[in-house]
């Protein structure tokens, strides 16, 4: 029974200031309107058995990715079962505790097609048909991967040489992995044809991954069944106890098990593929071009520029005697870089962590398990935003130590606690929540409601929320 495991997460750094931490790479949107993950679980359902996909991703990406899948056609929430890491482990305690569960809840055959939230693959014909092909190695025992034909001589992947042809099936086996080349090894590796790109996807049976890892990393397979056995809950979503988890360790599912397995194999992709590792790839996305190489995603004026990407879901944008830019506007933040440079975008993002500064992790617009929050004004004497709450969702019942609100309804009606009195708030009707005073928020309705949140006080941040009651499970601060 083959069941897609989709790995979903990670920070993104790389395509900052879209990309952050709390909304990372697999929730971008591409020009079709269409993020990566969605389109990573439009593939997994084609090829999956019965339509059963196996999501591992971050706690705090789980509601996310809900809304995600609940929007596919083809998606039956009750066999898309969830993992939920409360903090980042690699790719190995992510796929081995993955193998457990399929094995133990979905199939005693199971053979896992591991697919990153984050690439992109448009051939889905070929995909499926290399798909067949890596499943019947797998079938045969045979840890699988898939190998990208290069392209060009690329120093920012990994690659895989190629060895003997495996009889009876169409791949490969594995001769090394090889490390990310300095750029004379990528060339010669480009000029010689017998190595591809390693593209972290990968095709085994259950059993025998946790056979092979058994073997050949003993210490991470016992920390990932101590792990396993300490899940809270074997029902979607699956969560573990922290300790347990963060006993794991960090570490890839190539250098903990592939690299010193005994029977791995690579089927030679025959489909397209982008990791969208940086802003060129994402310009390079982009089918047309003007005649001076430029290329835009939204409102732009360019005049004797070249060879520019510019993105802008807003505002107009204009360029004057620049070439070989990248330019990316968002409600809060400019990139400007050099086309050849775009790999050092995560520098950025270094700084501003370092800096403690709130959009290495957040955009103007803040998910939430709910609905979501908009940040209109944020000054020292004041914080407005701007709340849309999905129907039937609800806050958390809370107060602030430091601070009091005022609600002011602009689309909808909403259910209000402000102590002990509840009440309804319609469209163009406002309350007020003192300090300290215990409230909530609730949309009692079919449609999205909309209001206006003041905040007044000496102090505006998250961790000025005390939770008594959430029906998301968050901590009771912060």
């Amino acid at each position: 029974m083959l069941i897609p495991v989709i790995l979903s997460g990670g920070a993104g750094t790389r395509l900052w200031p879209v990309s952050r931490s709390a909304y990372p790479k697999p929730f971008m949107r591409l020009a079709d309107g269409e993020s990566l993950l969605y389109k990573t679980l439009d593939r997994a359902l084609a090829v999956a058995d019965g339509g059963h996909v196996l999501t591992v991703t971050g706690r705090d990406y789980y509601f996310l990715t809900r809304d995600e899948y609940a929007a596919h056609p083809q998606a039956d929430l009750d066999r898309l079962p969830f993992l939920l890491e409360p903090a980042g482990r690699n790719t190995a305690p992510a796929i081995l505790l993955a193998a457990h569960y399929a094995l133990q809840h979905i199939s005693p055959d199971a053979v896992l097609l591991v697919l990153p939230a984050d690439h992109l693959i448009r051939q889905l014909d070929r995909f499926a048909a290399d798909v067949a092909r890596a499943r019947a190695l797998a079938e045969d025992g045979w840890l699988t991967t898939f190998g990208i034909p290069p392209t060009h001589a690329e120093t920012g992947f990994g690659y895989i040489h190629l060895g003997a042809a495996i009889a009876g099936r169409e791949g490969r086996e594995i001769s090394a992995f090889v490390e990310k080349p300095k750029k004379e090894t990528a060339e010669a590796y480009l000029a010689g044809g017998d190595h591809v790109w390693n593209s972290g996807m990968f095709c085994f049976r259950a059993d025998a991954l946790l056979q092979a890892a058994a073997e050949a990393c003993p210490a991470v397979h016992q920390a990932v069944l101590a792990c396993h056995a300490a899940a809270t809950s074997h029902e979607s979503p699956v969560e573990y106890a922290r300790e347990a988890f963060l006993a794991q360790p960090d570490i890839s599912i190539d250098y903990a098990v592939m690299e010193n397995a005994a029977r791995r194999a690579v089927v030679p992709a025959g489909f397209d593929w982008s990791d969208i590792g940086s802003w060129k790839a994402v310009s390079e996305l982009e089918a047309e071009s003007d005649e001076q190489g430029n290329r835009v995603r939204g409102q732009a004026i360019l005049i004797e520029s070249s060879n520019c990407y510019i993105q802008s879901d807003k505002r107009m944008v204009a360029a004057v005697g620049v070439k070989d830019l990248v330019i990316v506007d968002t409600d809060d933040a400019v990139l400007v870089a050099d086309r050849e440079r775009a790999q050092q975008v995560k520098l950025v993002v270094d700084r501003l962590r370092a800096d403690k500064h709130e959009a290495a992790a957040f955009h103007q617009t803040v998910h939430r398990p709910w609905g979501s929050y908009t940040v209109l004004e944020d000054a020292d004497d004041c914080k407005v935003k701007r709340l849309m709450v999905k129907p039937g969702h609800v806050l958390s019942l809370q107060k602030h130590h430091r601070r009091s609100e005022h609600w002011t309804v602009v689309k909808g009606m909403a259910k209000v606690r402000v102590g002990e009195r509840e009440f309804l708030l319609n469209a163009n009707e406002s309350t007020y929540i003192p300090i300290d005073t215990l409230h909530r928020l609730e949309n009692p309705t079919s449609e999205d409601i909309h209001l206006i949140e003041v905040q007044c006080g000496d102090y505006f941040g998250e961790d000025d929320i005390v939770r008594l009651e959430d029906r998301y499970g968050r901590v009771a601060r912060g």
